[in-house]
C-alpha cells in the first residue's frame, strides 16, 4: 500500500477578525499530531504530483487556510494558517509553565476533560500549554493563543490574560468544533467591563450568583457589582450592625464563597453601599438618624448628615465590609439625597443648613454638607486601599466644597437636578465608567420612562463612548472613559423571576461585552451575532 502523508503549509494570513463565522476541518485527531490525513475543506484539495520513479503516487492535501474563530467578544485578531486544529480528547494534557496558572489550568483541563499535569517541560502530542511571558508592559489582559502542530499554547503577560485565552479556546471547541491552526492577539479596548446587580430591592440566591458569575467569566467580564443596600433591604450579614440585616439575606459565607470564585474568574466584586441616601433598611432600624425637613416630615431613604451618629453606622459598615470584599474598588453611591431636591434646601432642612456654615463658614450650604459627607467617606474607603467611584448625580455644581480628585463618576442619567453632560466631568480630568440608563439599565417592572433594554439596541447603537442619551463623547475623551457597566435595578421586584431576569439580560449581556472588548462597528450584523451566541450556548 501506499503510504498517505498531510502537507502543511506555512501560509497564514492575519485577519482583524473582531467577530469570525469562520468554518475550518472537521474529522478524528485521536492520533499523533499530522499524523492522519485530515479532510480537507471543500474546494481546497491539492493533489500532489507523482513521483515519476514510484510505481505507486502518493497522494496529498493541504489543510484549508483556517478563518478566525467564533467567539463572544470577538477576538482582535487572527494570523490564519493551513493545518489541523484542534480539539479535546481524552488522555490529552494541560501543562503550565508557572505554578501561578495552576488555578486556570485546573479549570481549562476540567472543562474540557483532559488531564491537568501542572508544571512540565517535556512536549507530547495534543498538549494544551498555559504560560506566562516576560512581555513588560503589555495589556495584563492581553494574550497569544497558538495552535500548531496539534498544540494549543496560550500565553500572557499574567495570568488574567492567560485566562481569557483559555475562554476563546473553550469556546472555539464548543459543540464539537476544532480551534483553528493559526495565532489569535487579543486585548481588550475597555478595562472595566462589568455586571451590576441590585441585590437590596430583590433577594437572588447565592446559587444564581454564582451561575452568572461563570457566565460573566466565560464572556469575559472582569467586575461584579452588588448593591446591597437600599431602602428595600440590607441583605448581607453584618456583625457591627445585625439589627439592619433582612430576613433574606446572604450569609457571610455564601458572600465569600461568591468573591472566591469570582475572584477565579478574574472578576472583581465591587460592593456598594449607597450614602447618605437610599439607607432606609438602615433607618428602619435606627429612625432617630432618619433625616426630618423643618416641619418634621421624614425624608424617605435620607440619612441625617448633621448628627454624628449617621456618619459612625455608615463607617462602620464601610469597615466590616472592606474585610469581606478584598478587592480593589469600592462604590460609594452618593445619588439622590432628597434633600438636595427640593427648591431651598437650607430652609426646608435647617438641622443641614446649620452643620454646613458650622463647618465650612457662612456661605457653606446643604451641598456642601452632602460633598464633605461624600469626602469622609471617601477617606474612610482609601485607608483600606480602595479605588472608589459616585454616582454622577453625587456630584454637585457650584459647591465650595469640591469632591476628591481620585472619585470616578459612575454615568447613568442625565435626569438629575442639574443634570450636567459628560463632558463636563470629562474635561476637568475625572476617569468615567459608563452606565447609560438608555441602553444598559434593566429595571424589573419598566417603571417611569424606563423599558428593557435589548441586545440588539447595544449591539447596533451603543458604544463605550455613548455615555448619555444617544451622542457619543467627542473621540478625545475616549482614555478617560474606563469602560461600561449593564445594571440590573429590582424597582418593581416581583416583576420577573430570578430565570426571567438571567434570559433576559443573556444577550444584552453578550452585547455589551462585545462592544466593551472590540472597539470598532461590529463585523457581523445583529443576526450573525445572535446566530453565534445562541449557538454557542
Amino acid at each position: 500500500m501506499g503510504t498517505r502523508t498531510v502537507v502543511v503549509s506555512a501560509v497564514a494570513v492575519t485577519v482583524v477578525a473582531g467577530v469570525g463565522l469562520g468554518l475550518w476541518a472537521s474529522g478524528d485527531d485521536g492520533g499523533p499530531a499530522g499524523a492522519s490525513l485530515w479532510p480537507a475543506e471543500r474546494g481546497s484539495a491539492a493533489a500532489a504530483p507523482s513521483r515519476a520513479a514510484s510505481p505507486t503516487p502518493t497522494p496529498t492535501r493541504s489543510y484549508a487556510l483556517s478563518e478566525a474563530p467564533r467567539t463572544i467578544p470577538g477576538v482582535r485578531s487572527h494570523t490564519a494558517a493551513r493545518g489541523p486544529g484542534w480539539r479535546p480528547a481524552r488522555g490529552r494534557r494541560v501543562v503550565v509553565n508557572d505554578a501561578e496558572l495552576a488555578d486556570e489550568g485546573r479549570l481549562i483541563a476540567g472543562e474540557l476533560g483532559l488531564t491537568y499535569a501542572g508544571e512540565k517541560t517535556d512536549v507530547r502530542a495534543g498538549d494544551v500549554r498555559l504560560a506566562l511571558n516576560d512581555d513588560e508592559g503589555a495589556n495584563p489582559e492581553s494574550y497569544a493563543l497558538t495552535v500548531r502542530g496539534g498544540r494549543v499554547n496560550i500565553s500572557g503577560p499574567a495570568d488574567s490574560g492567560v485566562f481569557y485565552g483559555t475562554r476563546t479556546l473553550k469556546q472555539e471547541v464548543h459543540a464539537g468544533r476544532r480551534a483553528p491552526e493559526g495565532v489569535v492577539r487579543d486585548q481588550p479596548a475597555k478595562p472595566v467591563r462589568g455586571f451590576m446587580l441590585d441585590i437590596a430591592r430583590k433577594h437572588f440566591t447565592a446559587a444564581w450568583i454564582e451561575d452568572r458569575i461563570r457566565e460573566l467569566g466565560d464572556l469575559k467580564f472582569n467586575q461584579l457589582g452588588l448593591h446591597f443596600s437600599d431602602d428595600q433591604g440590607f441583605r448581607i450579614a453584618s456583625d457591627t450592625h445585625p439589627e439592619i440585616v433582612s430576613r433574606q439575606h446572604l450569609t457571610k459565607a455564601e458572600v465569600r464563597k461568591i468573591v472566591d470564585l469570582a475572584a477565579s474568574r478574574h472578576i472583581a466584586v465591587v460592593p456598594e453601599i449607597d450614602s447618605p441616601g437610599h439607607l432606609g433598611a438602615v433607618i428602619a432600624a435606627h429612625p432617630d438618624l432618619q433625616l426630618r425637613n423643618a416641619q418634621g416630615v421624614a425624608t424617605r431613604g435620607a440619612i441625617d448628615i448633621s448628627k454624628d451618629e449617621s456618619a459612625s453606622i455608615v463607617d462602620d459598615l464601610l469597615e466590616e465590609y472592606a474585610e469581606l470584599f478584598p478587592g480593589g474598588q469600592w462604590h460609594l453611591g452618593g445619588d439622590e439625597y432628597q434633600a438636595l431636591t427640593v427648591s431651598n434646601p437650607q430652609a426646608s432642612y435647617p438641622q443641614l443648613a446649620a452643620a454646613a456654615t458650622k463647618a465650612y463658614g457662612s456661605g457653606g450650604t446643604v451641598a456642601d454638607l452632602t460633598t464633605g459627607w461624600l469626602n469622609d467617606r471617601a477617606d474612610t474607603m482609601r485607608a483600606q486601599g480602595r479605588t472608589m467611584r459616585v454616582w454622577n448625580d453625587g456630584f454637585f455644581r457650584g459647591t465650595s466644597v469640591q469632591p476628591a480628585k481620585d472619585l470616578q463618576v459612575a454615568y447613568w442619567t442625565g435626569k438629575e437636578i442639574g443634570a450636567r453632560q459628560p463632558v463636563e466631568y470629562l474635561s476637568a480630568g475625572r476617569k468615567l465608567i459608563n452606565y447609560n440608563d438608555e441602553f444598559l439599565y434593566y429595571v424589573l417592572g419598566q417603571p417611569q420612562t424606563f423599558v428593557y433594554p435589548t441586545g440588539q439596541r447595544i449591539y447596533e447603537q451603543w458604544t463605550p463612548r455613548v455615555v448619555r442619551g444617544t451622542q457619543a463623547v467627542p473621540a478625545k475623551y475616549d482614555g478617560q472613559i474606563l469602560g461600561g457597566t449593564f445594571a440590573v435595578w429590582c424597582d418593581l421586584s416581583n416583576s420577573q423571576t430570578q430565570d426571567q431576569v438571567a434570559a433576559g439580560i443573556r444577550m444584552p449581556l453578550r452585547a455589551t461585552v462585545q462592544k466593551l472588548w472590540v472597539p470598532g462597528k461590529p463585523t457581523l450584523s445583529w443576526t450573525q451575532f445572535k446566530t453565534l451566541a445562541n449557538g454557542l450556548g
